[in-house]
Order: structure tokens, then C-alpha cells, then sequence
């Protein structure tokens, strides 16, 4: 059998959470974009999603990303029904915070019943006794993320959660979570041109915590730059796949989840993971945030 190394995905190294024996490819894989349009509802094509799901899996993916409002409920279906029994080096995160109405609107939403009926219902959906991370999904620069946070404390002790992560935050709420327990990821919107957390990365790979960025691709409004364009065309590469590649060079500790519901946009994303920059190429694209 070949080995997790020689796969696509260990092209980007591993990390290693700290404080834990977790360790895991940096191209991991987002599983947001598997449920239905505006990720509410089930996928058009499931057998789809479960092949993506598989070749994943099969490319070296370990560490995959989802949640419970997704759909809701959708992915992590998909994910216990393409996947288990799951490979026993396969790291599941999933994120609590939030909930989707019949509307499919988001609502934030931390109190202690319901973030404790959030883990339960990821881990019946999944099929797991404990979560191996949980992120605590915050909504803003004033939030109190204290009294969530001792929620979430309370539920690693009970064994419910194994490890905590924190989703959409500050620094300044970093500190605070990592004085009521260890914080082992932190989940922030960050890519090429989307570059506010620069200092808190940094902060972070001191600190060997790792840093998942969401929309590394831009999200719902994907990146869009003639320059990103002109330097992925004289690599040879697609924009897409250059954008991956530059998170990875930024630092070690920066975490990949890139979502797609198709095999092909898959593929493509993991060989983003072998991609090398001369200097003056990673230049040109550290100078895109200026341009953006």
C-alpha cells in the first residue's frame, strides 16, 4: 500500500498539533461545499460527494473539515457514509457556534445547552464517541468568548471534545481562550489578498498553534486579480492552484481547507500542494495585497 508521504497531499509537510499527537497533511479538505446551493439543503449530485469525499481520502487528505449546520446536517452524513470506519490517521474538526433555519439564514447562537447539543449531535451524525477538535465559532470583535469557552473546557474534561480550536476571532479573544484552556488551532478568514491576520499567524507559528484559513480562495466572492492571473499563466498553473500554494509558503503553521464538490476541482487543488515559487514570484504575489 502506498504510503500517507508518498500521496499528493503530503507534498504541502505535516503539522502537528500542539500538545496532542495529531498530526496531519497541511492540504487538508473543507467539506462545506458538499452540501446543497448557498450550503443549505443536500448536494445535487451525491454520489458525487462521496466519490470527492473517497479520492480525498485516497490523495492523502487526513484532515478534514465540517460542521453540523452545514446543510444542516448534510456533510457530516456524507462524511460517516463515505468514510466510515474511518481511517484511524484521519483528523475530523468540526465547528459549534451557529445554526441554519428553515430559510437557510445563519444564526450565532453560544449558549451553554445549546453548544453541548451541537458536539452531541456531531458526534451522532459522525458516528464518534469524542471529537477530536471542536472550533468555537465567534461573530465579532466584542463577543465574549469567556463563557463559551469555559463550556467548551468543561466538555473537554468530560471527554466530549479532546481538543479546542476557535473560529472568527481576535487576538485579543485568543488571549482570553487561552487562559481558560489550550487553544490547538485557530480558523480566521485569510487568503493572498484577504491578509488582516498577518500578526496573529505570526503569533501563532511562535506558538506551534496551527491556523486553518477559510475562503482561501475567496469564498462566496472568489479571488480576482490580473496579476495573480499572469503569474499562475507564466507558471503554468491555474490562479486558483497559485493562491493555494502561496498560503502554504506563507508559514508553516497555515492549514489548508479548500472545499469543492467535484473530483476534478479536487484533484486540482491537492497538486497545488507540490507547487514551488522562484523569489521574485513570491514577491510579485506578496505585493498583490497592496494592489487588492
Amino acid at each position: 500500500m502506498t504510503s500517507t508521504q508518498s500521496l499528493p497531499a503530503a507534498a504541502a509537510g505535516r503539522f502537528t498539533f500542539p500538545g496532542t499527537a495529531l498530526s496531519v497533511n497541511r492540504m487538508g479538505y473543507g467539506a462545506m461545499q458538499l452540501a446543497g446551493q448557498h450550503v443549505f439543503g443536500p448536494p445535487k449530485d451525491v454520489d458525487e460527494a462521496l466519490a470527492v469525499l473517497r479520492e480525498a481520502v485516497a490523495l492523502g487528505v487526513d484532515h478534514i473539515d465540517t460542521s453540523d449546520f452545514y446543510g444542516p446536517h448534510v456533510t457530516n452524513r456524507l462524511i460517516r457514509e463515505a468514510l466510515y470506519p474511518y481511517p484511524q490517521e484521519l483528523v475530523i474538526v468540526t465547528k459549534i457556534g451557529a445554526w441554519r433555519d428553515d430559510k437557510g439564514d445563519w444564526i450565532l447562537e453560544r449558549s451553554e445547552e445549546f453548544l453541548r447539543q451541537s458536539v452531541e449531535d456531531n458526534l451522532k451524525r459522525l458516528g464518534l464517541q469524542q471529537m477530536q477538535i471542536v472550533n468555537l465559532r465567534m461573530g465579532g470583535r466584542e463577543d465574549d468568548i469567556a463563557t463559551p469557552m469555559r463550556v467548551m473546557r468543561a466538555m473537554q474534561e468530560e471527554g466530549l471534545i479532546a481538543h479546542i480550536g476557535i473560529s472568527t476571532v481576535t487576538m485579543n479573544q485568543l488571549a482570553i481562550a487561552r487562559d481558560i484552556a489550550p487553544i490547538v488551532c485557530v480558523q480566521n478568514h485569510y487568503n493572498l489578498v484577504q491578509r488582516n491576520d498577518d500578526a496573529l499567524i505570526d503569533a501563532l507559528a511562535a506558538d506551534g498553534i496551527g491556523y486553518a484559513a477559510y475562503f482561501p480562495l475567496g469564498g462566496f466572492n472568489p479571488l480576482q486579480s490580473s496579476g495573480l492571473s499572469a503569474i499562475a499563466a507564466e507558471m503554468g498553473f491555474t490562479p486558483q492552484q497559485v493562491a493555494l500554494a502561496w498560503l502554504l509558503a506563507r508559514a508553516p503553521n497555515i492549514l489548508l481547507i479548500p472545499g469543492t464538490s467535484s473530483r476534478g476541482h479536487l484533484r486540482e487543488n491537492i497538486a497545488a500542494a507540490g507547487i514551488r515559487f522562484t523569489a521574485d514570484q513570491r514577491a510579485r504575489l506578496d505585493a498583490l495585497v497592496s494592489a487588492a
